[in-house]
């Protein structure tokens, strides 16, 4: 039941110079599906990654953690399997993890720190890592330089619909490609830096300035979405840079630096996007925009309050328009000095909380005539700075409680 979401032609996704994906089925968990997907990285290629907070975080984002951390040795593949988070799996969570790098390092002829995996599904349960080591082979075999629709659909979970975006960018007079693909329709609050997400660019980037704009591009994409409020315990986010394009932008202060950083964040915050057009059980995308904000963090904690409350959601659900329950959640955001007499709201085009109150103007026709729309625009006016801040987020469905009642069987 995904919300206006576009999947591009085969022809308008651009394989990366330098990024060769192999996808296959090893039966993780259900039979004749695609759950296994190796990524190889030309030698050279630039990789940075942010990864979840959650303290639960799973045995693959500790390994990738402690590869990125050796220095020098240089990344060059990613193994991502579906099906088992690998989370709460302990001491042979983590040696499942270690074993399937090995077995990839074995097959690419490398070095197994040299392998980033990455795990997405059931938390709480082991990892089936000798069905995915038999299946490696075949992932190896299938390596070709522009299946990133495959490994889209490779990396899906309760996903009903395959994330990837693609462009290409004339940048320092070449044209530089940026593709990626993204997963996730609930459990859902990245907070990095369940959701992964991969982008790949032939731009070449130096590693120490990589590793910068991967924070920066997360803060301004994945770290801007909610469809659930739970953070999850594999949430990854992953820049890798080959260098094929011949640009090469090493600092700040490259001229083609601000375009560089912009075509991130584009194609990240689409991602992010996609992934909430496609949460479980949505029928409204949602965007929430809170201004005159005194600082980034007062117009996050508005935002998130609306975005979270169940009670918000479930009136987005019925089109019913009962908007006194934003502006409780305006009320209860963690502002402890907020003047509500300065506040203003509006659904659209449609002004309906004027200085803290109903705008005597407004009538319920039109908020509800915003609410049957499958996009929304909620905006919120603090009067009390200069700071804007938005978070995209959706509604709250029959079956979203379904799909997470039924998730295991």
């Amino acid at each position: 039941m995904a919300v206006n979401l576009h999947i591009p032609a085969q022809e308008d996704i651009f394989g990366v110079p330098g990024i060769e994906i192999g996808v296959t089925e090893a039966g993780v968990r259900k039979a004749n599906r695609r759950d296994l997907t190796v990524f190889r990285l030309a030698e050279g290629t630039s990789v940075a990654g942010v990864f979840t907070l959650n303290r639960f975080c799973a045995a693959p984002v500790q390994v990738c953690q402690a590869h990125l951390a050796q220095a020098g040795n240089g990344i060059r593949a990613l193994v991502i399997n579906t099906g088992n988070a690998n989370a709460g799996t302990g001491e042979p969570g983590l040696a499942a993890a270690n074993a399937t790098c090995d077995a990839v390092a074995k097959l690419l002829d490398i070095a197994p720190a040299q392998v980033l995996p990455f795990s997405t599904g059931v938390i709480l349960e082991p990892l089936p890592v000798d069905r995915i080591v038999a299946a490696l082979p075949k992932a190896v075999a299938a390596l070709g330089p522009n299946q990133w629709f495959e490994a889209a659909h490779g990396i899906m979970t309760t996903d009903t619909l395959p994330k990837v975006v693609s462009r290409k960018v004339q940048l320092g007079g070449k044209d530089v490609t940026f593709t990626g693909i993204s997963k996730g329709a609930g459990m859902i609050r990245p907070n990095m830096a369940t959701m992964l997400g991969f982008l790949g660019t032939d731009a070449g980037i130096a590693p120490a300035l990589l590793k910068e704009l991967a924070r920066e591009v997360a803060d301004n994409s994945f770290n801007r979405i909610t469809i659930d409020g739970d953070t999850s315990t594999n949430d990854s986010f992953i820049i890798a840079a080959t260098g094929k394009s011949g640009l090469q932008v090493n600092d700040r202060a490259h001229a083609d630096f601000a375009a560089l950083r912009q075509a991130l964040v584009d194609v990240a915050a689409e991602l992010a996007q996609l992934i909430v057009r496609d949460a479980e059980g949505a029928t409204k995308f949602i965007t929430v925009k809170v201004e005159g904000a005194g600082s980034t963090e007062e117009a996050l904690k508005v935002a998130y309050a609306i975005g979270h409350s169940p009670l918000v959601k479930t009136a987005f659900f019925a089109s019913d328009p009962n908007l006194g329950r934003i502006l409780a959640a305006i009320g209860y955001a963690g502002i402890a000095d907020l003047d509500v007499g300065g506040v203003n709201m509006w659904l659209d085009d449609v002004w309906v909380a004027k200085n803290g109150g109903r705008n005597p103007d407004y009538q319920e026709a039109d908020g509800q005539r915003v609410m049957k729309q499958p996009e929304i625009l909620v905006r919120i006016d603090l009067g009390r700075g200069n700071v804007t801040d938005t978070v995209y987020t959706c509604d709250f469905s029959h079956e979203y409680v379904s799909i997470n009642a039924d998730y295991r069987s």
